[in-house]
């Protein structure tokens, strides 16, 4: 498996276009061996955890970011198409971090 990182852009096998964002933090990977991505969606109007990104290579859409889904890149194969900036990185995770605040 090709190291994959938090802000990547990836196709995963067995989703035929369905591109997803790696959500989870570097640390968590190399720690268990999985990660967290949420599904990006092209076309999709943006809101609140509903974050529009742009690659560096020009991969466009919006994450979905109460979509979280834990997957284990030795039992499905995974590889990067493109990286998001790091200000995406940041809302992105900022979103999904919201999700889990308390009241």
């Amino acid at each position: 498996m090709n190291e994959l990182f938090q802000g990547d852009i990836i196709k995963i096998t067995g989703f035929k276009k369905q591109l997803f964002v790696i959500v989870s933090k570097n640390a968590f990977i190399r720690a268990t061996g999985i990660f967290h991505v949420c599904p990006m969606i092209p076309a999709f109007p943006p809101g609140p955890l509903h974050i529009l990104v742009c690659g560096e290579k020009g991969e466009t859409g919006t994450v979905i970011c109460e979509q979280i889904k834990a997957i284990d890149p030795n039992a499905r194969g995974c590889h990067r198409v493109d990286l998001l900036k790091y200000k995406d990185v940041m809302n992105v995770s900022d979103a999904v971090q919201g999700i889990f605040e308390y009241d």
